[in-house]
């Protein structure tokens, strides 16, 4: 019965993801549901996805939440970390053992702030289009539990669909085109950390709230996360528009 609630379920993700891939789709939201999904199906504690800029190093483009511990690590991983080699190797890293300083010795920095946030194993895996790299999934454990190989092909399923989205397939072949759509992303990115900022500030709220509350109002009225953020850091748009998440009581 569970092995059937989980199959219905994938085939309800991906008709989502296959729904959201039109024309002019907010690429950001749909890599931040994926990482959701990741957490979901997969039944890690968090995941995250790197893209490589057009200096070869890999940053941040969304995460399952926004807690600052694992964009912290998530964003170690530009010069360190077993997504570092996933990128440069294009295979998948599974079932690392954090707690094994044999195993996590080549990622000293890495390793111990995945201790420390309270991780005991980690997986990367590529985000790739036939023999094309542009990033990976990095996913989290806080328990001690293996992931068989059912669940390895689902992740790299859930990173190929991220690889698409991204790349949009059709285009692949346009250098000039997949680079454009990849700083794009990118940018759009750091323009969605600085709202959050403001935002958190504004209603004195956790970053992961306010986000959890902009991401609301943008998908209720069909905005792009990233057209919405450029308005609110221009001064375009009020944020007293967007109603203020509760306060934690």
């Amino acid at each position: 019965m569970i092995a059937m609630a989980r199959e219905r379920r994938l085939a309800e993700i991906f008709v989502e993801v296959a729904d959201s891939l039109v024309e002019d789709f907010d690429v950001i939201d749909l890599l931040h549901r994926l990482s959701a999904r990741c957490v979901e199906l997969l039944d890690v504690s968090a995941a995250g996805i790197l893209l490589v800029d057009a200096h070869g190093e890999l940053q941040i483009i969304a995460a399952s939440d926004e807690h600052t511990r694992l964009l912290e690590l998530l964003a170690l991983q530009h010069d360190q970390g077993p997504c570092v080699e996933c990128y440069r190797t294009g295979a998948a890293r599974t079932n690392i053992d954090l707690t094994r300083t044999e195993v996590t010795a080549a990622w000293p920095r890495f390793a111990t702030q995945a201790r420390e946030t309270g991780y005991v194993s980690t997986h990367a895996i590529p985000l790739r289009l036939r023999n094309r790299v542009v990033g990976a999934l990095n996913l989290f454990q806080s328990t001690p539990h293996r992931l068989g190989d059912d669940d390895i092909a689902l992740a790299q399923a859930l990173a190929d669909v991220a690889t698409i989205a991204v790349l949009q397939q059709r285009t692949l072949e346009q250098s000039h085109v997949e680079n454009s759509q990849l700083q794009n992303a990118l940018t759009s990115r750091i323009l969605i950390e600085q709202v959050k900022g403001v935002l958190a500030e504004r209603w004195n709220t956790s970053v992961d709230d306010a986000f959890t509350a902009f991401r609301s109002y943008a998908r209720a009225r069909h905005l792009r996360l990233s057209d919405l953020a450029a308005q609110i850091i221009e001064g375009g748009f009020d944020t007293r528009t967007i109603p203020a998440p509760p306060r934690a009581s």
